[in-house]
């Protein structure tokens, strides 16, 4: 059995850390057309295990996006203490009724009238390739690279 160097181990906490003070990032997508689009997500479940989840529309550009394209960044910021991460990795559109029940968060109602009932609902599973993070001003980038 191998264990993973604490340095990253201290590292994925800082990333969960940081998110979980975010929790909105910047879920960027690769359109149709080539161009980069972003727009703001909220996270849906704050410990970082290498996956970061999201509620959306089947039908939304960003699901169809992700469809013919699954590389993704999300970015996150704390402008309180200084702090960014940027997460990439492959998205995928991951509807699963359990999954969805764990994460909902009655807040989601003002987006998806209906909650989990709501036609066309589905998840939006990143699973993170890499990470890097921002700590505090003047701080250097950690970079947690090949991430399973």
């Amino acid at each position: 059995m191998t264990r993973e160097p604490t340095g990253t181990a201290d590292a994925r906490r800082r990333v969960t850390e940081l998110i979980r003070d975010a929790r909105i990032g910047m879920l960027t997508t690769i359109g149709v057309d080539g161009r980069l689009v972003s727009r703001p997500m909220a996270l849906q479940e704050a410990e970082f295990d290498g996956d970061l989840w999201f509620f959306a529309y089947a039908d939304s550009a960003k699901v169809r996006q992700i469809r013919v394209n699954p590389e993704v960044d999300v970015a996150f910021s704390d402008q309180k203490h200084h702090c960014w991460v940027s997460v990439s990795g492959t998205a995928q559109e991951a509807y699963d009724r359990a999954k969805a029940e764990q994460l909902w968060n009655p807040v989601l109602k003002a987006w998806f009238p209906d909650g989990l009932d709501t036609p066309g609902l589905t998840l939006i599973k990143v699973h993170a390739s890499s990470a890097e993070y921002w700590d505090a001003p003047g701080g250097t980038v950690v970079n947690l690279s090949g991430r399973r």
